[in-house]
């Protein structure tokens, strides 16, 4: 009954689809966002610099008054009466400078006009209220401050519509006045300047440049500040000059109509989105700077301290081994259980490689779980008397190996993948550290056999860098959370204490591993006991094996969550391995998306250079470690070269496993078992070609 109520909670369940919508959804969506905050505060165009004044301004507007209009191309100017000052500021609002600019002018009873840069404007939509309600005049200095004559004709009708867009959403008005960036008295409006405000003064607007700085009060003036600090205290010089009769604003000056004009609830609507999308996108950013901070940070740390834990763990290589004092050689039988189902492309290589042990008192029991083709036939076929082969109906690899539990002879117990290929050496080493008391279970060193293609050797080097360095940390930290059912070594009893291996979850393996920590007994690595197992050979397969090993070890970690909280062994391995799971193998690759986006934000709008610089940092680094991990397995170097291509497609198909994995198991998706397809690959590097006949084809 208990094993139909498992299988049942296993059964085959439809995967959800929504999430896969959602994230293609949002990750445009976001990079919009990203793209509109880069292009407001970083400008990816030619519109930076001013071009060299090639044609003069005509001499209407080079002897006229800094306030310039056009009507049916006929230029018009303006200038202040006698004694009055309009005093203006571009740029901003800025959060420091511009509230102590009102503050100042309210103090002396003075208005001014200022020109605000919509991408501040919308940033800041309280100053922008405050300096209309105020009485101060608002006109428009353009979106981000680019140089309207070098902006492209598309460029150049954003920076003045945003703007008003922006100015429509934060105090409900579009403005009639408009100050080219970048221009100071009007015969600064020359060559392309000039043509981009003749483009401008055809929608309407009135221009306004300032006066020359020597001109003198008294004989009226436009005065040109920033939003700095070096403006305020002009500021306060100039409205303790005694000579001024008059501070105004541009349009009372000159004696033109009020530029500012109530807009419609549409439009106001309208501007108030375009806060909204440069609150997220700037929000967004800031939260992304730490994230990424943060996340370069924990990857270069557990980067650090992999390579330093296995340095550790190369001194500490004997401290769970025959040779220290009162551990003595282990010479006892092994009991090897072969789980298999419809595995006869490989289960022949696994039996002789295991036969071929150097570890003579075995007993190989091949469970053989409903299979539909030859493969307990060939497991009965080879003619030794160690070899027992055992049939079931078809139970799951868990319920699997507890039948071949129940036949085990011996204290100590092997467990073994039907599609991988032993070491002759592999058995007697990987039981060496059962001969410490306090070891339950013992991790072998598995490696990739058919890694000739560049999927196997991306695979590769994940076995290598990835799960064998892991496994020199967790050792060293006492909190190991899988010994991988390729290859593992195990105490009949601590087995047996745990209820033998559970089938609650898909990672059977890992569930096991962290039942046996919680019941007191010690993991440990040993990285000399040496299994060739065989890869997935395409992306379909690699994502049905990785997305069972995810989802089986979020099961498992929630299982044992408890572990956090308890002591001993227990606790370490609940406060270590538990938390570094959830850190590692959880929360980071769940961000990647959004860290992989902010990347090419980074890469357009941050500089090219610096990003490309901290990306090869990163991947150098990552060569680093990985050349060392090799190094400690005694693999070539060679293998290194795929490593910067695994970057681009490996690791967001991993992370895109991740995120599958989470959401199935938050919306308590049931999985069934996913078998891989076997080609019998497991030797192929190694060049182990089985040396007889095989029973299959006889």
């Amino acid at each position: 009954m208990r094993r139909r109520a498992n299988r049942a909670r296993h059964a085959q369940s439809r995967d959800p689809r929504g999430h896969w919508l959602l994230l293609a959804l949002v990750l445009p969506v976001m990079f919009g966002a990203l793209l509109f905050e880069g292009w407001t505060s970083h400008e990816v165009d030619a519109a930076q610099h001013r071009s060299d004044c090639t044609t003069p301004v005509p001499d209407a507007v080079a002897k006229g008054g800094p306030v310039v209009r056009m009507n049916g191309g006929k230029v018009q100017s303006a200038r202040m009466p006698a004694r009055t000052v309009a005093l203006t500021y571009d740029g901003g609002p800025d959060p420091v400078w511009t509230p102590r600019l009102l503050a100042l002018l309210r103090r002396h009873h003075a208005h001014a006009t200022f020109f605000l840069r919509g991408a501040q404007a919308a940033q800041y939509p309280d100053l922008v209220r405050r300096i209309k309600a105020e009485g101060h005049e608002i006109g428009s200095n353009t979106y981000t401050g680019a140089v309207m004559g070098a902006a492209s004709p598309l460029r150049a009708r954003l920076e003045l519509s945003l703007t008003q867009k922006a100015l429509a959403g934060t105090a409900g008005i579009h403005t009639g006045l408009l100050r080219l960036p970048q221009v100071t008295t009007a015969d600064t409006m020359c060559g392309p300047e000039w043509k981009a405000a003749q483009h401008a003064a055809a929608e309407g607007y009135t221009l306004v440049a300032a006066d020359r700085w020597f001109r003198k009060p008294s004989q009226g003036l436009v005065r040109q500040f920033s939003q700095t600090e070096d403006a305020y205290h002009e500021t306060a010089k100039l409205l303790g000059n005694r000579k001024v009769a008059k501070f105004t604003t541009v349009s009372q000056g000159a004696g033109l109509p009020a530029p500012e004009q109530k807009v419609s609830a549409v439009e106001r609507w309208l501007g108030t989105g375009l806060i909204w999308a440069k609150a997220l996108g700037h929000a967004f950013v800031s939260g992304m700077t730490w994230v990424l901070g943060i996340a370069g940070g924990l990857g270069v740390l557990r980067l650090l301290l992999l390579v330093l834990f296995a340095r550790t763990h190369v001194r500490r290589l004997t401290r769970f081994r025959p040779g220290t004092p009162r551990l003595r050689e282990v010479v006892a039988p092994v009991t090897v259980l072969v789980p298999a189902y419809n595995e006869e492309a490989g289960i022949e290589s696994t039996i002789r490689s295991l036969l071929a042990s150097t570890h003579q008192q075995l007993q190989i029991v091949v469970i053989d779980d409903g299979s539909t083709d030859g493969t307990a036939d060939i497991a009965t076929w080879i003619d030794d008397p160690r070899v027992e082969v055992i049939r079931q109906p078809n139970a799951g690899k868990a319920a699997a190996l507890n039948t071949g539990l129940a036949h085990a002879r011996y204290e100590f117990v092997v467990m073994v993948d039907a599609d991988t290929v032993f070491e002759p050496d592999a058995i007697h080493r990987l039981v060496q550290p059962l001969a410490h008391p306090a070891v339950g279970a013992v991790s072998g060193n598995t490696k990739v056999g058919n890694r000739r293609r560049l999927l196997g050797r991306w695979q590769h080097l994940e076995y290598v860098f990835g799960f064998n360095l892991d496994r020199r940390m967790f050792e060293v930290l006492e909190c190991m959370p899988t010994v991988p059912g390729a290859i593992g070594a195990f105490r009949r009893d601590a087995l047996m204490g745990v209820g033998g291996v559970s089938e609650d979850t898909l990672a059977e393996d890992t569930d096991l591993t962290m039942a046996l920590w919680q019941a007191g007994w010690r993991v440990v690595y040993e990285e000399s006991a040496i299994a060739w197992t065989e890869v997935p050979t395409s992306l379909r397969q690699l994502w049905r094996q990785r997305y069972r090993w995810c989802y089986g070890t979020l099961q498992a970690m929630w299982k044992h969550r408890r572990a956090v909280v308890e002591l001993g062994p227990a606790g370490r391995f609940g406060r270590r391995g538990l938390s570094y799971l959830v850190i590692f193998q959880v929360i980071l690759p769940l961000l990647a998306p959004i860290v992989d986006v902010f990347a090419l934000y980074g890469a357009l709008f941050r500089g090219p250079v610096l990003s490309a610089g901290v990306w090869l940092g990163f991947l150098g680094l990552q060569l680093a470690c990985a050349g060392y991990a090799l190094r400690l397995d005694g693999e070539r170097m060679r293998a290194l070269w795929a490593m910067p291509f695994q970057l681009f497609v490996y690791r967001q198909l991993m992370y895109l496993v991740v995120i599958q994995s989470v959401v199935a198991f938050l919306l308590g998706t049931r999985l069934r078992w996913q078998r891989m397809h076997r080609s019998g690959t497991a030797a192929q590097h190694i060049g182990q070609p089985v040396a007889y006949q095989s029973l299959a084809s006889r």
